[in-house]
């Protein structure tokens, strides 16, 4: 099969051709429909905390139709259109029980997707409905990636929320914010790439000002947020959140840093502040996603921006290290 590779740190990742997947018991294989280049993705390919090696398929936002049977996999027919949940997991523990996958003893992120075929397992597969496509299915990964740190912040009706970073998860953050009945909504951004998306999304305001991001923000939301989601994994994003969150106000980390950051936790001390950090989602959450789509919600389909093919992929991965005007790209295999 065809497939984009990973070769190295800060290296161009390789179209190439690479061995069929075949499934072992209790797996299955699945033809990649749409794949989702993620921010992650970006930084798995520049840092060696992730462990990436040689040859590694990246893509963890991907959907496709079921191909393949392993011995004794049960639950899903050739033919079928499903969804990856990329958390790989037992499927039985006390976790996976409570849809808690990402605290399976077992968990790791399932990758796969950049490639014309990939091996996962049933437990994993969420079945998409007739009316959903498969690029609405690529999509569900990053909005229940914002859907669990919506949750997790103690968000409540009437609530003023700030987004910091106006990407996929900012987006979709400001999206499950307004239809959960935020009293405002605003994004802040240090460029204006996303102004109209964030505001066809659910922001009521957007703002970008580099020189007063503290003063334009309060501005533009009426007064300090009560809740403030990072979601650009910027250094110095936590001490300027801090300034921007009301007394006893809440700070979610959504952004993914993999620099060191440093903060005055004196000032968030004296207001009391809550710093909480988010990682993945549960499996209700994922199918709370998938429910909102069916249920016809349009505004997390602007995410995409483009899809390109499996060929063009090495090259464009490359300009998204940059930032560009593309929100969510695609991957047709």
């Amino acid at each position: 099969m065809k497939a984009v590779t990973f070769q190295g740190l800060h290296q161009k990742l390789a179209f190439e051709t690479v061995p069929d997947p075949t499934p072992g018991a209790g797996e299955l294989v699945v033809k990649v429909g749409r794949c989702g280049i993620c921010g992650s993705d970006l930084h798995m390919t520049e840092d060696p905390a992730f462990g990436c090696q040689h040859g590694d398929i990246l893509g963890h936002e991907f959907a496709g139709e079921v191909v393949g049977l392993g011995a004794g996999t049960q639950g899903f027919r050739t033919g079928d259109l499903v969804s990856v949940l990329p958390l790989k997991s037992c499927g039985a523990c006390e976790a996976c029980r409570r849809g808690e996958v990402a605290w399976c003893s077992q968990f790791g992120l399932q990758g796969g997707g950049y490639a014309e075929y990939a091996v996962t397992r049933p437990n994993q597969c969420i079945p998409l409905p007739l009316d959903l496509s498969l690029a609405d299915g690529a999509i569900i990964e990053p909005l229940a990636v914002a859907l669990h740190g919506v949750n997790l912040s103690g968000f409540r009706t009437g609530d003023k929320v700030l987004v910091l970073g106006a990407g996929p998860i900012g987006l979709a953050v400001a999206f499950w914010a307004r239809r959960h009945g935020a009293g405002k909504v605003a994004v802040q951004d240090i460029a204006t790439f996303q102004e109209a998306r964030a505001l066809d999304m659910g922001a009521d305001v957007f703002v970008v000002d580099p020189e007063n991001p503290v003063g334009s923000a309060e501005e533009g939301l009426g007064g300090k947020a009560d809740i403030v989601f990072e979601c650009a994994g910027v250094p110095g994003l936590i001490e300027q959140a801090v300034q921007q969150v009301r007394p006893r106000g809440t700070i979610l980390l959504l952004g993914l840093c993999t620099k060191p950051d440093t903060f005055n936790s004196f000032a968030m001390l004296s207001k009391e502040v809550r710093l909480v950090t988010s990682a993945f989602f549960t499996r209700p959450e994922y199918i709370a996603t998938l429910a909102a789509l069916e249920d016809g919600a349009q505004a997390p389909r602007l995410l995409v921006t483009d899809t390109i093919s499996l060929a063009n992929t090495p090259d464009v991965f490359e300009s998204l290290k940059r930032r560009t005007e593309q929100c969510k790209v695609l991957i047709a295999p």
